[in-house]
């Protein structure tokens, strides 16, 4: 009995530092940051202009593929 309760308490702990570590992990913080902080202004404004960013490039470099198949197709006429 007691070898199934250190196996369970050590289980319980190994999974609370895994999910811990795992979150930090998907936000792209430091591993032993504390994963209930929330984000910085600074850092979700960051955010923010990068995805801003990508997705005005991407609309960029279709209006560009648009223009570009337009001009073939004139030239082919």
């Amino acid at each position: 009995m007691t070898k199934f309760k250190t196996l369970l308490i050590g289980t319980v702990i190994g999974l609370f530092f895994g999910l811990w570590g795992g979150v930090n992990i998907g936000k792209g913080k430091p591993l032993y940051s504390n994963p209930f902080s929330s984000a910085s202004v600074s850092e979700q404004l960051k955010g923010a202009s990068k995805t801003a960013l990508r997705q005005s490039g991407e609309a960029l470099e279709k209006a560009g593929e648009s223009i570009k198949n337009s001009a073939q197709d004139e030239s082919k006429h």
